[in-house]
């Protein structure tokens, strides 16, 4: 018996193996159930008492020994690094594709340009807000019934704490904080409390403008207006502004660009009138001014309001503003070419 063990032993210690498969039937020849070393550990039930001390610690040292040839024969394959036969390295690596903007901030970097090109800078606020800033300063009383214009997010239903119904708040921030003149554009995600269609949602994005200095007048106002609308829509682009109501503002004005698709002709997007209305605006209201620590007799300015959805809506002719907001691949890859 002590002959057979010396015997393998010795025959274990001289193993090699050129493949991790080689080495895989070498694990089964010595170590399975059936190979042979555990047929050996079978034969010592037979081995006589007086020899099984010597027998059996030699089986071990046996055991032991084919265990660990043979797991150093199989490391030696998992460790190996790729032999590159068939790779040439010289080649350049695989690209990756590039991702792409999300329209909404494709057109809001858009917007940040052509106004950053008259002068306008950037100012953003925080999403979750009080009442004085959204509301009270911008002159809506507590009962006031344009209140009910905007169905308004209240944070744990307290009447103070709430999701900004539009960035306008941010102006008032501004305003508190600048001195005039002050000349900025406030885009930011905003939240009303709205059923979600292909024409609405409860969360969309805004860009407003604020130009504060003395005797800035209307005529500024549809100026710059105008030279927005013909940078984004193009230079063939008209603009008309109908009278409307803001608590903000006063006089107070919604403004139409000739329509997009069809050139003023008349089609479904415009509903056959040519006109297609893209924002509100108006001179601030003196008691906004006022609010805010300006002076209303030395100083005047005006202020805008438009929905980046909106201006994408038009841009892109999307027929579904729920796109923006569904996050699909199909959708999103057509505006790389934005960029």
């Amino acid at each position: 018996m002590l002959n057979k063990i010396e015997a393998l032993l010795t025959e274990i210690k001289s193993l090699k193996a050129e493949s991790a498969a080689q080495a895989e039937e070498l694990r089964i020849k010595y170590l399975s159930k059936k190979g042979l070393v555990s047929s050996l550990f079978e034969d010592f039930k037979s081995v006589p008492p007086h020899e099984k001390k010597a027998v059996g610690m030699a089986l071990n040292e046996l055991k032991t020994e084919a265990q660990s040839t043979i797991q150093q024969l199989r490391d030696q394959f998992e460790n190996a690094e790729p032999s590159g036969s068939g790779s040439d390295l010289t080649l350049p690596g695989t690209s990756f594709p590039l991702g792409g903007r999300h329209p909404l901030s494709v057109v809001r970097n858009q917007i940040v340009d052509i106004f950053a090109r008259l002068g306008f800078t950037v100012a953003e606020g925080p999403e979750i807000e009080d009442d004085w800033h959204v509301f009270s300063a911008l002159n809506f009383p507590p009962e006031h019934p344009a209140r009910d214009m905007q169905d308004t997010f209240f944070i744990h239903k307290d009447p103070d704490v709430l999701l900004r119904t539009h960035t306008s708040s941010v102006q008032v921030r501004v305003m508190e904080q600048q001195e005039p003149p002050i000349r900025a554009i406030f885009p930011g995600r905003v939240f009303r409390n709205e059923a979600i269609s292909a024409r609405a949602h409860c969360i969309f994005h805004q860009v407003e403008g604020l130009y504060i200095d003395q005797d800035v007048s209307f005529a500024d106002l549809r100026q710059t207006l105008l030279y927005f609308a013909k940078e984004m829509f193009g230079q063939e682009t008209q603009i008309r502004l109908r009278p409307s109501y803001f608590p903000f503002t006063e006089p107070s004005a919604e403004m139409d660009i000739s329509c997009t698709l069809c050139g003023g002709a008349g089609c479904t997007m415009c509903k056959n009138t040519g006109w297609v209305e893209i924002l509100g605006c108006g001179m601030v209201d003196p008691n906004v001014l006022d609010n805010c620590h300006i002076d209303p007799k030395k100083y005047t300015g005006f202020a805008f309001g438009m929905g980046i959805e909106r201006i994408a809506v038009l841009k892109y002719q999307i027929k579904d503003i729920r796109l923006f907001f569904e996050n699909d691949i199909r959708f999103l890859e057509q505006f790389k070419s934005a960029l």
